[in-house]
Formats: C-alpha cells, structure tokens, sequence
C-alpha cells in the first residue's frame, strides 16, 4: 500500500510539475529517474527510455561523480543554487541550463535529490557566437568528434601544448581539421582572453605579404599609412598562419628573425617593435617535401616545429565516420528546419568505404547537399547520398572490400620498413636512415610522424 501510495503521488507531482516552465528532474538513492517533467525532457531531447538498463553517469557522459550535481547531492547532501552547467545528453549534444539542486531527506537521511534547471543553450550559442565574430575563435577541444586511437592521441598532444608559448606546426592533409585544432590550443591556454589572427599565405598577393604580415610606415611606398602587420594585431595572443609553405620563400628569413628576435620592423621604418605573439603554422603537404621543393625553408621549419601535431586523415579514422556523420545529420537539421532522425546503416556503411580525399570537411558538404534532397522524410538512406558514391557500392567487389585503400597499405608498409630498420640498429637514427636509403631529416620526420 505504501509503495501504492508513493507512485500516486510521484504522478500526482508530475502533473504539477508540467505545468512549469523549469525543468524538474528527480532521481532515488539508486540513482533510478522518479520525476521527469516535460520541460526537462524538452530541455536534453531525451525520453525516459534514454535511461533504460543505464547507470546515470553513462547516460550523460560524466566524467567521474564530482561532475554531476545530483549525485554530489545523493552521497554528501551538497546543494547549489543558481549555477551554470553544461554536460552532454544521450546523443551527445551539449546542454546548457542554471540549476539548483537539493538533496531530499527523510528521517534524517537522503532518499532521492532533485535538480530545477532553466534551459540556457540557446542563450549559450548566441554568445558563443558573438564571441566568434569578435575574437575570430570559437572550436575548444571539446568540439572537436573522434574516439580513434589516433586522433584522441593528437587531442592529448595539443592539450599539453597548449601550457607553453611555443611554436605549433600543424600537418595534415586539407580538411582534416588543422584550424580547429589551433583555434582549441589557443582557447585553453592563458592567451584565451587575447587576440587569435589567423592568415591564409596562400590568399596574400606576395606584393603585399610583407606589408600585411609585419606592418607598413606612412610614405613607405606611394599610398602607404601607418598599419599594424598581423603581429602587432594579434600581440599577447596567438597568430596561426595557414599554408605556410605558400608564404614567399625569399620572406621566410623575415618572419623567422621574428620569431628569434620578438621584434617586428615596419616597411619604410626603422624602429623595433617588440611583439609577444605564438605563432602557429600549418601545412597540408610532407614539409620534408616542401623543403626539398624549396617552398619552405628548413632553418623556419625547425623553428615552427619546435611542437609537431599530424592529424590523421578521414580515412585512417573510420571509427569515427558515423559519429561525424550523425553530428552533421543534427547540424543541418537544425539549420534547413528539417526532422531527420538517423541514417540507415546501409548509408553509413557506404559512407566508411569511401577514401574521403577531402576529409572531414567533404563529409560535412556531402550530408548537407544529401539534406538538400529531403523534405518530409525522416531517415536518410542510400538514394540520398551523391552518385560518385552509390557508384562505388555498384562496382564493390567482395575482394575489394576487404582490400584497405592503397594510401593506407602503402603507410602501413612504411612504417613496417621503418619499425625493422630501427630495431636492426638499434634505434640509431643515422645508421637506419642509411640503410633505407634516405637522408636522416626524413627519417626524423617521418618517425615523429609515425610516433615510433
């Protein structure tokens, strides 16, 4: 009768409780939801079938127990009030709200805590956004999707760059994510609050690099004015400079005196100006081959490299497609007010056979131009996608699928090569290089790529 009672009034107060515009949520000893009102559902997309057969913290994807309010209230009575948190929700998505949370007592002890939320995700954005548009920043490492071994272990990399003011060069081929990276090292280190300026090379007319990089003197040239190059701009901050081996080779030794010197010259003026700015560089090419090509010079790429970061094409991340993929799928929902709910498996299968030459960023376009072809359906299959893809399931032998992209195999046999040379001398770099027949600044480069 007791128990009776009990869930007659847990529907009693869930009835009141949907009457309000504040999320309520209510969860027992055994951390099992008891009242789950409409706005708080509304708030996390997210059913009470969410917590079926899953322990509380794995459904919102804390860390460890400190993290989660509701259950700092179950085991040491904490309370808070009015305080802003953000955790994930079952899909994944970030969520915003200001709680209070209080412990429930009976007879002295705690039977249950609840937590009263008001939704702020939206409030959140806004901000973030104006933030974008001020600062030119806004990717922080917990934007950036993946689970691979590989690329959470350049995640952990970044993460401990982001404690010194050293030179970062980003590698990777186009698309993988570089400024997104750059953009996350900048935003957890103590240059947050500072400018972040960011310059493709690649886009600079070279007759105007030199002034737009370190600055310009009135009458330096016919139309010159006194202007701040990009140093001076993102001075306390961070300058990341894009495609680096586009910058002209004979201003390399400029910017590299920068770098030593800390000091900026203006054209058509002769006065030092001191700058205290990390540089980050990326390159979406071997730069052992940009050297040999003479489009970067080797002393410039010692001194970028003083931390190396090589992000992992798409194709050596298949585990994470389907995260990718679905992470766009809601992102364009959202943007074209559409309502589709998944892909079919036969959609994401064919998405983890294709090579993805233009990476993450063609995964983006090839889910947004496919929403493009939806209106009232709710899942997107097969039909959807781009012909060059359902024209590679077509021609899909059983042999080929099982066969790795040649890119890949050719990888995998390199490091072979090079793990057996290494141990065949005992991990002495010059001798390994040697017998491989290539020069030891290669060999370097391309151990530090493989992490060997």
């Amino acid at each position: 009768m007791a128990e009776l009672a009990l869930k007659e009034r847990i529907n009693a107060y869930e009835q009141l409780f949907d009457k309000l515009d504040l999320g309520i949520r209510v969860i027992d000893r055994d951390r099992r939801p008891l009242i789950y009102n409409t706005k708080m559902r509304a708030i996390e997309s997210m059913t009470l079938s969410d917590f079926t057969d899953r322990p509380f913290m794995d459904v919102f994807q804390f860390r460890d127990e400190k993290e989660s309010r509701l259950i700092q209230a179950l085991k040491y009575e904490h309370s808070v009030e009015d305080k802003k948190q953000t955790y994930f929700n079952a899909q994944g998505e970030v969520i915003t709200t200001i709680n209070h949370v209080y412990p429930l007592l009976e007879g002295g002890k705690v039977i249950a805590a609840v937590e009263i939320a008001k939704d702020v995700s939206r409030m959140e954005q806004i901000l973030r956004d104006k933030r974008t548009n001020e600062e030119g920043t806004r990717f922080q490492f917990q934007d950036l999707l993946g689970e691979s071994d590989r690329f959470m272990e350049v995640i952990a990399q970044a993460k401990h760059s982001a404690r010194t003011s050293s030179p970062v060069l980003i590698i990777g081929e186009t698309g993988t994510g570089k400024e997104l990276f750059a953009q996350s090292i900048h935003q957890q280190s103590d240059r947050d609050t500072k400018p972040f300026v960011t310059q493709n090379c690649a886009a600079l007319p070279e007759s105007l690099v030199e002034g737009i990089l370190f600055g310009t003197a009135k009458g330096a040239f016919t139309g010159a004015v006194d202007r701040p190059g990009l140093f001076e701009q993102a001075d306390g901050g961070t300058l990341l400079l894009d495609e680096i081996n586009a910058l002209p080779y004979h201003l390399q030794p400029k910017l590299l005196r920068v770098l030593q010197e800390k000091k900026v010259v203006r054209i058509g003026e002769a006065k030092e100006r001191s700058v205290n700015v990390r540089l980050m560089a990326t390159l979406n090419e071997d730069p052992i081959k940009a050297i040999d090509e003479q489009r970067l010079r080797q002393d410039l790429y010692y001194r970028l490299s003083v931390v190396s970061l090589f992000i992992p094409p798409l194709r050596e991340r298949d585990d994470d497609i389907t995260t990718l993929a679905r992470f766009f799928l809601r992102k364009y929902n959202n943007r074209f007010q559409l309502k589709v709910e998944r892909l079919t498996e036969e959609a994401l299968h064919l998405l983890r056979l294709y090579n993805w030459p233009g990476n993450v960023r063609e995964l983006e376009h090839t889910i947004e131009g496919a929403m493009n072809f939806l209106s009232e359906e709710t899942v997107m299959d097969v039909h959807h996608l781009p012909s060059h893809l359902r024209l590679r399931q077509s021609e899909k032998t059983d042999i080929s699928a099982q066969t790795k992209p040649l890119p890949e195999q050719m990888a995998m046999f390199e490091q072979h090569l090079i793990t057996n040379a290494m141990e065949r001398h005992t991990d002495n770099v010059t001798q390994a290089a040697k017998s491989l027949g290539i020069s030891r600044q290669r060999l370097q480069y391309k151990l530090d790529k493989y992490r060997k």
